[in-house]
């Protein structure tokens, strides 16, 4: 069943919201395990190219404390309201794990002088990057003004760092090259749908 030009009415009334939940309940389970699960889940440089790959996915649950995880679960939130409708579940989880895997390869192969990092931060700026795309592609025209603020940060960051607060707010250094690397795999992750739309000359369902 179809709802609006682009979007999906969801089969059930959790299923529209599975990959949040999942991540937020992930991300809730790791802060519960200290410091100690932290360090285990955490991208490690040195540990990741002695094998240990499965922190090129769990990196992205961990959190500094419980104030970072609660600012990247209230964007989460907030990205689902916006865009949690264009994409199904399924699409959603395959657009998260791309997004994963691409910041922290980014990270692996192109900043060296990263050790370890740890938060969500980087998968929301891919997972916004989709959303937006991704109404756009259905026709929608108010996100152009989202997604120009979206970029208008990414630029600020890359030539002045974070943001003033976020730091603070977040408990620890940000690394502002995730944020940019989660844009990067979003635009990817979202553009068989913006080619579609392009070749058909009409909003992609």
């Amino acid at each position: 069943m179809k709802t609006d030009a682009g979007t999906r009415a969801p089969p059930g009334l959790l299923a529209g919201y599975a990959v949040p939940l999942s991540l937020a309940l992930l991300s809730t389970a790791a802060a519960i395990g200290g410091p100690e699960l932290r360090a285990w889940l955490r991208y490690d440089r040195t540990a990741i190219l002695d094998g240990e790959i499965w922190r090129l996915l769990s990196a992205h649950i961990a959190h500094l404390g419980w104030g970072h995880l609660a600012m990247n679960l209230g964007g989460l939130a907030l990205i689902w309201m916006l865009f949690g409708r264009f994409y199904t579940a399924r699409q959603w989880l395959g657009v998260t794990l791309f997004c994963m895997l691409g910041i922290s390869l980014g990270l692996l192969a192109l900043q060296p002088g990263v050790h370890w990092y740890v938060g969500l931060s980087g998968v929301l700026h891919g997972l916004f990057m989709a959303g937006a795309l991704a109404s756009l592609a259905a026709g929608y025209r108010a996100e152009l003004a989202l997604l120009g603020l979206f970029i208008a940060k990414l630029v600020w960051e890359q030539m002045y760092g974070a943001l003033p607060g976020s730091a603070e707010l977040a408990g620890g250094t940000v690394l502002v090259e995730s944020h940019l690397y989660g844009a990067i795999t979003g635009l990817l992750a979202a553009a068989p749908r913006l080619i579609h739309a392009r070749r058909a000359g009409t909003p992609a369902s």
